[in-house]
């Protein structure tokens, strides 16, 4: 992380910040780059940290540096977020306490969307944000114009619906120089409890777009077998402000097939969304055999080898409702799991349910474990399944989401082709089986 930063030899001074500094660790990895480097003008750190069971040891460790590396420190036992005011139409003001570097490792933790940290930076916060986001926000804040910020993180603010709010306001006064990710998520933070997916990012405060991101990764934290490769900017941010997580050139061209499409399942009126069922908060509509007035009830184990399978022998497989928020029309849909496991081969999962097979119900639901989306005909269905079944947009949606969850807003935003060429799409593949290899022959043919 230290030797990501680039060095301004000419200044006097240089201002480090390292919010939630912990022990120090990275505070002294910079400032022993620097001097290592060849930097002998002024340093100062100034670290916030308000554990009391680490300030012993930081203290050690930033005397240490004023001893031995001629570093001034100031340590703030303070809450970093509460401490200053956070509105970016304050950003630029000379009263704003400004670093030439950012260095740090921020808390991983989800905070209630009516906790202090949260209250005080609602311009960037959708819903409960995690602490993460907040201190990465704040810290462009205090960053200088021009100067670079080093983090590591969770990858789970690159995509998604909760983090658009901060994503908007990253880009909007940043640009991405350099992404490291790590292909395992439980070895980076050895004897650590830290299962998500991490990544070390350094950006640069200006809005003067780089040509590349230099993109890097491993497989743990000891930087073995590192890969490096550079990545088009826009490439890496899309203009839906989605950041993708490139690992190789074949990823690139993954990219590159996908984001041709000039549609959306949004665009197109096919929008995606969530099964309407939650049902340990629903067991009196629930029913394990069939009744006067009752519908099917589908989950995402009924979806088997690209069809929807019902009844199959399982408990609560019909509900007795007539509240119109339990169930929808019985139509054609295209049905996907919203969770797999990490191991499992493929992140999309789809069975095609058609009207016809189950003619004699008005009405059916969808527990929320799936996602659907409703369908006019047969051929769009099958159309929807090419596309989702397809090698290309299960790798493409891999690279966008590290998460095993299929996430709605995601798929409703990925570049997908007309609403017609779908369709077309669907007849070809009517008649023949429903295998990953199929759907990949048609996908070759309409995107290239």
């Amino acid at each position: 992380m230290a030797s990501l930063f680039t060095i301004d030899y000419s200044k006097p001074e240089l201002r480090l910040l390292d919010a939630g500094a912990g022990t120090g660790l990275l505070t002294t990895a910079l400032v022993e780059r620097l001097r290592d480097s060849g930097y002998n003008g002024r340093i100062m750190a100034v670290c916030y940290e308000n554990d009391l069971k680490v300030l012993p040891t930081l203290t050690v460790n930033l005397e240490n540096l004023k001893n031995y590396l001629n570093v001034k420190y100031e340590i703030r036992i303070e809450n970093y977020l509460t401490s200053q005011n956070f509105l970016s139409a304050d950003l630029f003001k000379k009263d704003t306490e400004e670093y030439d570097m950012i260095i740090g490792n921020p808390p991983y933790l989800k905070i209630a969307k009516d906790a202090p940290e949260a209250l005080a930076m609602p311009e960037v916060c959708y819903g409960a944000p995690n602490l993460y986001f907040l201190f990465w926000a704040m810290g462009i804040k205090n960053l200088k114009k021009g100067e670079e910020m080093v983090y590591i993180i969770p990858r789970s603010w690159t995509s998604g619906a909760y983090f658009e709010r901060f994503r908007k306001f990253l880009f909007q006064h940043c640009v991405i120089i350099n992404i490291h990710i790590f292909g395992s998520r439980d070895k980076v933070f050895d004897g650590e409890s830290v299962l998500q997916e991490t990544m070390i990012i350094k950006i640069r405060k200006t809005n003067e777009k780089p040509r590349f991101v230099k993109m890097s990764s491993s497989e743990t934290s000891d930087f073995e077998g590192i890969r490096s490769y550079d990545v088009d900017y826009n490439t890496i941010v899309a203009p839906n402000q989605f950041v993708f997580l490139v690992t190789s050139p074949e990823e690139t061209e993954i990219l590159s097939r996908v984001n041709s499409q000039s549609n959306t399942l949004e665009s197109d009126d096919l929008r995606m969304r969530t099964g309407l069922i939650v049902d340990f908060r629903s067991q009196e509509v629930l029913r394990d055999n069939d009744e006067d007035g009752s519908f099917p009830l589908f989950y995402s184990h009924h979806i088997k080898n690209g069809r929807v399978q019902w009844p199959v022998g399982r408990e609560a497989e019909y509900i007795v409702t007539d509240k119109p928020s339990f169930l929808q029309e019985n139509t054609d849909y295209l049905f996907v799991k919203r969770f797999t496991s990490k191991e499992e081969k493929r992140r999309l999962q789809c069975g095609i349910y058609l009207k016809a097979d189950y003619s004699e119900y008005k009405y059916i639901s969808t527990q929320n474990k799936i996602n659907f989306i409703k369908c006019d005909t047969p051929e769009l269905a099958y159309g929807l399944y090419v596309l989702l079944n397809s090698t290309l947009y299960d790798a493409y949606y891999r690279i966008l989401n590290g998460s095993t969850q299929v996430n709605s807003t995601e798929i409703n935003l990925m570049p997908v082709p007309s609403k017609d060429a779908i369709c077309e799409m669907g007849r070809e593949l009517i008649g023949r089986e429903l295998t990953e290899h199929n759907c990949d022959i048609i996908v070759d043919k309409w995107i290239r």
